[in-house]
């Protein structure tokens, strides 16, 4: 269904999701406007050094130098992320693995609630980042690490709930708790990850909390 719904054959349009009051959007339906490509933090290029270092098989991971915004764009360069009716796609890459991240333009350093849906193909590798922390975001059943899971729907629309207050996040899937106290910094954008698999997020809003 996921596919299906990429290539144009189901899902043909957007639904009429509207923020709740106090929510504002961060993904507007029709294109990736707010988002774009950060340079790779030292962070990320040290653990993409060590992971090529101990596996040959490690996938491509593109290094980025410089900014790029893709205000008014409806895909990226190569295609991965793409606005489709009302969903952000990331779509699988040719390569069957590649590590790459989609960020807002915006960071964020107040307290805040973050509220978006999720589709996973079979087995699909996405995440979630938080001011930069990736919290793993898959097909849970197949993927893991959260396994144990009695609400996810595979194939499906999940909603991922992330709450964050004086540093630390709250996450949950389906109102059951993935993380209790994942640790965040100060201050941050929120980023999309692609590693392998096709990813599905909608309704992505935020709401500060002063």
């Amino acid at each position: 269904k996921p596919v299906l719904a990429t290539l144009g054959f189901t899902e043909k349009s957007s639904d009429d999701f509207a923020p709740e009051e106090g929510f504002e959007s961060l993904f507007n339906g029709r294109d990736l406007t707010g988002w774009g490509f950060r340079p790779t933090t030292e962070q990320m290029l040290k653990s993409r050094e060590r992971w090529q270092s101990r596996d040959p098989n490690a996938p491509a991971w593109p290094v980025v130098k410089d900014p790029v915004s893709f205000e008014g764009k409806h895909v990226t360069p190569e295609g991965r992320y793409a606005a489709i009716n009302g969903r952000l796609v990331v779509k699988t890459p040719p390569e069957g693995r590649k590590i790459q991240q989609l960020w807002t333009t915006r960071s964020f350093d107040k307290d805040f609630t973050l509220k978006l849906e999720f589709r996973a193909t079979p087995n699909a590798d996405s995440g979630v980042f938080i001011r930069e922390p990736q919290l793993q975001c898959r097909d849970y059943v197949l993927a893991g690490p959260y396994k144990s899971l009695q609400k996810y729907r595979p194939q499906d629309w999940n909603e991922l709930v992330v709450d964050v207050k004086d540093g630390v996040a709250r996450c949950t899937c389906n109102g059951e708790v993935l993380e209790e106290a994942f640790k965040v910094p100060s201050s941050g954008p929120i980023g999309l990850e692609g590693d392998r698999g096709q990813m599905e997020y909608r309704h992505i809003r935020i709401r500060i909390n002063e």
